[in-house]
């Protein structure tokens, strides 16, 4: 019996239709509502590792990969491990590894001296006023490993703490039935993890979160995983902090027509390639064009290796969207806020200033998305679902916190005890009111320390 035939068919709309605005919100609708089962099941692990420590981790790690160790401490995989992980790769592989990391580390380097250094100033009357940035302890970084694995994963996640400042980075992922891959443990290396454990799932968010005696407890975890892991990260923030709940991956084409159609149409193809819930769209006021994009998705997806994911994907969540030009094209994607949004047009740069809300912007037809997966250099770890309209991506931020720095000299406590008391007054906090109208003149003078 003759299988049928595969097609993937994104959904044709146009702006001027009348019923667009109900199918465009029904296309974007996703819910980042978790199986209450998966709910359930997690708490039931967290709350087990809290009590249990290395034991729970060991009886999850043998149940879920099929992993046996004596006890975690042989769960952990060494710098030595990790160094000749490095050395095995082939030659190429390696070169490539490290020109990735370089980049990445460049950027991460120049986001630092641009927002990531302390600062001060002085008022007239010499109080000083200021920021003190100072790296995290130590953080967690989860890496996938189940049905794919992500060295990009570890050098996006770890060579920004390492560039904050961060001294300890803990690195977990899963690695069932023991299998290791050594790509993933020679970007452990490139990028600096300090510690390693094959240890995966909720099981794992938890002995981060809350420390075993053998896996220490982060300030910070970040990192992607299936609905397990991202489940656990909610439920632990606030004991740490995490980076995001990431959704399914997603990209948006902006193009004029002026790109290759085979490109754009293998551009789509790169996200709906991750699995079956990612997002695929394009917008463009060229019907021609669009026809075409078609066509060549037609022909190209027998090619590819993925193409049954590829084809559910662009059929259930995928879109080619006609619209009335390129200035309601910006308009829509604001709407939609995409995790990656590539501005395939002839003149990027005239339509960039329009566009307000995405994860990662990539100007001009030769920037393809998996470039910014790999190597060129800003972080791959993106919002999604929308939340690029209040988030932004991973960088050396997350991995710092702010104090603030606040000298009064006496000639500055004057106005600013008045005004503070006042205002304490008007809250009813009294003692506020006279902490600050003690500094007032005259005081008295300061006591010599013994």
């Amino acid at each position: 019996m003759r299988s049928l035939p595969l097609f993937a068919q994104p959904l044709r709309l146009s702006t001027v239709d009348a019923q667009f605005e109900v199918d465009f919100a029904s296309r974007l609708h996703w819910s980042a509502d978790t199986d209450a089962a998966i709910e359930q099941r997690v708490a039931d692990i967290l709350a087990d590792v809290k009590q249990r420590g290395d034991a729970a981790v060991l009886d999850y790690t043998q149940r879920f990969d099929g992993l046996q160790a004596p006890n975690v401490k042989a769960l952990e995989i060494t710098q030595t491990e990790l160094q000749a992980a490095l050395d095995s790769l082939p030659a190429a592989q390696r070169d490539a590894l490290q020109a990735a990391a370089a980049r990445v580390r460049q950027f991460h380097e120049a986001q630092k001296r641009a927002s990531g250094e302390s600062w001060s100033y002085r008022d007239e009357d010499g109080t000083l006023l200021g920021q003190k940035v100072t790296p995290l302890d130590r953080v967690g970084i989860y890496v996938p490993g189940g049905k794919a694995a992500y060295p990009s994963s570890v050098l996006m996640n770890a060579i920004p703490a390492h560039v904050a400042g961060v001294q300890e980075i803990i690195m977990v992922v899963p690695t069932p039935n023991g299998v290791r891959n050594p790509l993933v443990l020679a970007a452990a290396c490139v990028a600096g993890v300090s510690r390693a454990f094959t240890v995966g799932g909720a099981q794992a968010v938890a002995a981060l979160a809350y420390g075993t005696a053998t896996i220490p407890k982060v300030d910070k975890i970040t990192g992607p995983g299936n609905a397990y892991v991202a489940s656990a990260k909610k439920r632990v923030f606030g004991t740490v902090g995490i980076d995001m709940i990431a959704g399914p991956s997603e990209i948006l084409v902006l193009a004029d027509g002026t790109t290759p159609a085979e490109w754009v149409a293998m551009d789509l193809f790169s996200q709906a390639e991750h699995d079956e819930l990612a997002q695929s769209i394009l917008l463009c006021p060229d019907a021609a064009y669009i026809a075409e994009v078609q066509a060549t998705i037609d022909r190209l997806l027998p090619e590819m290796p993925r193409r049954e994911i590829i084809a559910k994907s662009l059929n259930d969540r995928g879109a080619l969207i006609l619209t009335r030009n390129m200035e309601e094209a910006c308009a829509l994607s604001n709407r939609i806020a995409p995790e990656h949004l590539e501005v395939s047009s002839r003149d990027p740069h005239r339509w960039e200033p329009l566009l307000r809300h995405a994860g990662a912007i990539f100007l001009g037809a030769f920037t393809s998305e998996s470039l910014g997966d790999y190597c060129a250099g800003p972080n791959h770890v993106l919002p999604t679902s929308g939340t690029a309209r209040f988030s932004s991506p991973l960088g050396v931020y997350d991995f710092q916190k702010r104090s603030s720095l606040i000298e009064v000299s006496e000639a500055g406590a004057q106005p600013l005890g008045r005004i503070a008391a006042e205002l304490a007054y008007g809250e009813g906090l009294q003692a506020h009111a006279r902490a600050a109208e003690m500094r007032l003149n005259p005081v008295p003078p300061m006591r010599d320390s013994k």
